[in-house]
């Protein structure tokens, strides 16, 4: 642990989290351009939703170094806001009587091992996004959401980990004040 009282923090982009829930908001922008109208009430609440599952990632890091509470519920918005999002593909899919892949089924291994790549991007989900049937689409991006949950699922266990063992900003400034406490000399004369 650093000396300093507020830890480096805010390093969002390169958390694995992040760099997903970034491709999941790419996809579903495209997705409800091409398979939704735009005066659905379920565009809006499907964009916010991918928007503040990747938003409070990035709000979460950054208020790290200050408050351990904050990221925490901040990391835990963000999960609950792609599982919100994870209902409304599912919605769509049991609607239209389309049908919802198996976690285990050919395609969704497939895209789950593309999403496995360190150096996955949007445009490794383009073609099926883009120019995929709706039913694809929607699989695809759900086994993403899935991928997302899960990664964000094992920071939360991280950043509770890490809050038990180092406590938040109170403990490092009470410890820092007590540290600098002990080094100054007595400078009370005892007679």
């Amino acid at each position: 642990m650093s000396d300093h009282i507020i830890p480096p923090h805010g390093g969002y982009a390169n958390l694995l989290t992040y760099r997903k829930a970034e491709i999941i908001y790419d996809a579903t922008v495209k997705f409800c351009e091409r398979f939704l109208n735009k005066y659905d009430r379920t565009v809006d609440q499907m964009v916010q939703a991918a928007r503040s599952g990747k938003q409070n990632i990035v709000e979460g890091s950054v208020v790290s170094g200050t408050s351990k509470e904050g990221e925490l519920k901040l990391t835990g918005v963000a999960r609950a806001s792609l599982e919100e999002l994870l209902t409304d593909y599912r919605d769509f899919l049991r609607t239209r009587n389309m049908h919802l892949w198996d976690k285990d089924n050919k395609e969704s291994l497939e895209i789950r091992n593309l999403g496995k790549s360190k150096d996955a991007s949007y445009d490794s989900f383009r073609n099926y996004i883009e120019a995929g049937p709706a039913e694809i689409a929607a699989n695809v991006i759900i086994c993403l959401i899935h991928q997302a949950n899960y990664l964000l699922n094992r920071q939360l266990l991280a950043l509770e980990k890490d809050f038990l063992e180092h406590g938040g900003l109170r403990e490092r400034m009470t410890k820092a004040r007590i540290d600098i406490r002990n080094r100054k000399p007595n400078t009370n004369n005892e007679k």
